[in-house]
């Protein structure tokens, strides 16, 4: 058994790892270790994430994680020496109802006070010039942001760990954590199958599979993995590259263009009896295209290529909503966890936020209070419009 040390260890690779890594290691916060249990990167969540980017969200905290990240969106590239494709065409949601209408609007005071003021409410009219492709007839109106839009999740990721080992973390793959050795109420070693790492404190970024590495440490972690499925379609001109991410509100079904195809979602899945089951069912496939000809009508020839279609994973947690900081039983595991299908979009952000917890004591550039590890068990859930 090999011994080694860190100050930090960060459980999972991916693009939340991997942003609180760069954030660690660009503010000299110590040593870093970075464990990851997919034998590439890119090979779990992060690689299966469709690269959607808004602020449109129904809470003030997720439209300021989505703010903070997009200053460091703009400058990614400065930074870090990738493209990270943010594409802004904006999202147009969609209600058929005047309830879900109000939901929207609702939503969208939320933002306009939180300091995000591009959205604004669009008529059918609207709807039918902005993604030209839609049934406009079938909606009342909706909302539309223009700054929203598309990112590439595995340039994100690349770039991050890249500029992350420059400046001193060393980033394993093929490496799970297997055990949290404990003395007390800390966690003074990090065990693989062939290395025990002491060090000072351990971040859990482990996505869907938080709740399993919680355990390691004795810890009940409230997240849950949830497949979520995409559709892709075979190569098509149908839609332009410019055409917004077009979501119906009353029951999530929406789609975004690809390069040369289109990807269609929709969050109501099939049962399946492995809560890590990453394959798509034949069913699903089949109901989200009656969805699409219903929706979309010009795209009734374009058919969807089974093959192509892929399933990930989200990190649910029981409001929806990010756990951050430090557990209250382990005061040295450190939660970024259950961003319910925003990890890619605020993991710059969180990154920036758990450097600042680690080296500072506490996250100051926002309040992240509401968000604590403990708001579960104290009946402090998050409530707020829900915008999927």
């Amino acid at each position: 058994m090999i011994r080694s040390s860190a100050d930090t260890v960060i459980l999972g690779g991916g693009i939340m790892g991997a942003a609180i890594a760069w954030h660690l290691t660009q503010r000299r916060g110590g040593t870093v270790r970075v464990l990851e249990r997919s034998p590439q990167p890119g090979a779990g969540s992060t690689g299966r994430a469709t690269g959607g980017f808004r602020a449109q969200y129904g809470t003030s905290i997720n439209v300021q994680l989505s703010l903070l990240a997009l200053e460091q969106l703009r400058n990614f590239h400065d930074v870090h020496g990738v493209d990270p494709e943010y594409l802004p065409v904006g999202y147009l949601f969609m209600a058929r109802s005047w309830d879900t209408f109000e939901v929207l609007r609702e939503a969208q005071r939320v933002q306009h006070a939180a300091g995000y003021t591009d959205g604004h409410v669009v008529s059918p009219d609207d709807i039918a010039r902005l993604s030209p492709a839609v049934d406009a007839t079938q909606f009342l109106g909706g909302v539309f942001a223009q700054r929203d839009g598309y990112i590439n999740p595995k340039a994100l990721l690349h770039g991050l760990l890249a500029s992350a080992e420059r400046y001193g973390a060393r980033i394993s793959f093929n490496t799970p954590c297997t055990q949290l050795e404990r003395d007390g109420d800390r966690i003074v070693a990090v065990h693989t199958p062939t290395e025990r790492i002491a060090c000072a404190r351990v971040v859990n970024a482990g996505g869907a599979w938080a709740a399993q590495l919680g355990k390691l440490a004795g810890v009940t972690i409230p997240v849950t993995p949830r497949r979520r499925q995409v559709a892709v379609t075979v190569p098509t001109t149908a839609l332009p590259a410019d055409t917004p991410m077009t979501i119906v509100a009353d029951d999530g079904f929406h789609l975004r263009v690809r390069g040369e195809r289109i990807l269609l979602l929709w969050p109501d899945d099939t049962e399946t009896t492995d809560p890590f089951d990453t394959s798509v069912d034949p069913s699903w496939l089949a109901n989200i295209r009656t969805r699409t000809i219903d929706v979309f009508p010009a795209l009734r020839d374009v058919a969807i290529d089974a093959p192509s279609s892929w399933a990930g994973l989200y990190e649910m947690s029981p409001d929806r909503h990010l756990i951050f900081g430090a557990t209250p039983d382990v005061p040295n595991l450190l939660l970024a966890n259950g961003s319910s299908g925003h990890g890619v979009m605020h993991a710059l952000a969180i990154g920036q936020l758990m450097a600042e917890l680690v080296i500072d004591g506490h996250a100051h550039t926002l309040d992240m209070t509401s968000l604590a590890p403990d708001r579960f068990r104290r009946g402090l859930q998050i409530v707020g419009p829900s915008l999927l």
